[in-house]
């Protein structure tokens, strides 16, 4: 998806504070945001408008999403995607046409060293506590079969991922993969290799339907859904708010993991979501 210079105004203006109308965003990225929880709907009569709650969320979300918002100057008053790009379309006479991939990949973290290879060159995945590791050769990227790729949707969560290793069988490699930014290239790789995968999400409606149609349709029986042993409790404590925002688009939905049944009905029972955040460890001084 790439985005007009109409619909970084109108993305701009939602940052600043403002409630645009319905319409003004494109149908598939206000689907985006909304399934992301970064922009909430509000209804006056026959009006429906949008707002972002969290416009430092927002803000992460799109310079993730987007390559062409990186460094995006989003104080400056005139509008312009960035000069590189501005420089292609002023020669192809279309910035629409312009699609510039500078920085292709994704990122990655561990916590116990993982062997792998970039090409020929053998590495080793070990990057010191608060930071992680870009991966842009991705296509020529390996590691050992036995290597458990966990997807961890929420950013907060991977940036401090030693702090849940608990959740996580002792004595199983794992290599923790990002998302962000957000392209394909994390997909076909994870097609491109034989090991399995562990998707760490929100436990809501929204965050099944991400890992289905995102994960588990390209990877099959390979792909799994993170589902932690006391997730009944945590459900049975979570969000009403959450459930009830996702209810109306969601509710005919029907699980094609037969093994997210379980978790299915419990978030449906209660009513109620929890947030992946809810199991980084907290300390306290």
């Amino acid at each position: 998806m790439s985005l007009t210079l109409k619909q970084i105004r109108n993305l701009r203006a939602l940052l600043g504070g403002e409630t645009l109308a319905w319409s003004a965003i494109n149908n598939e990225l206000l689907q985006m945001l909304m399934d992301e929880q970064l922009v909430t709907a509000k209804i006056n009569r026959s009006r429906k408008t949008i707002y972002a709650h969290d416009a430092t969320n927002l803000q992460m979300f799109l310079e993730h999403h987007f390559e062409e918002l990186r460094g995006f100057d989003w104080s400056n008053d005139d509008i312009s995607i960035a000069s590189s790009r501005a420089e292609l379309a002023a020669d192809s006479g279309n910035s629409k046409s312009v699609m510039l991939r500078s920085c292709p990949g994704f990122m990655v973290n561990s916590i116990e060293p993982i062997p792998a290879k970039l090409g020929d060159k053998k590495i080793i995945i070990a990057p010191d506590e608060g930071t992680m590791l870009f991966v842009a050769d991705w296509e020529h990227f390996s590691i050992p079969n036995n290597v458990l790729v966990v997807g961890v949707e929420n950013m907060e969560n991977f940036r401090r991922i030693r702090e849940q290793r608990q959740l996580f069988p002792a004595n199983q490699p794992l290599l923790f993969v990002s998302r962000y930014p957000q392209s394909t290239d994390l997909r076909q790789w994870l097609i491109q290799i034989p090991n399995m995968y562990l998707h760490f999400g929100d436990f809501d409606l929204a965050g099944i339907h991400i890992y289905e149609s995102e994960f588990y349709r390209y990877l099959g029986a390979r792909a799994s859904f993170f589902i932690p042993d006391d997730i009944e409790f945590r459900i049975a404590n979570g969000s009403l708010e959450r459930y009830n925002a996702q209810y109306v688009k969601f509710k005919n939905y029907k699980p094609h993991d037969n093994k997210l049944f379980p978790l299915f009905e419990i978030i449906n029972r209660y009513h109620r979501c929890y947030d992946q955040e809810g199991y980084i460890e907290r300390h306290y001084s």
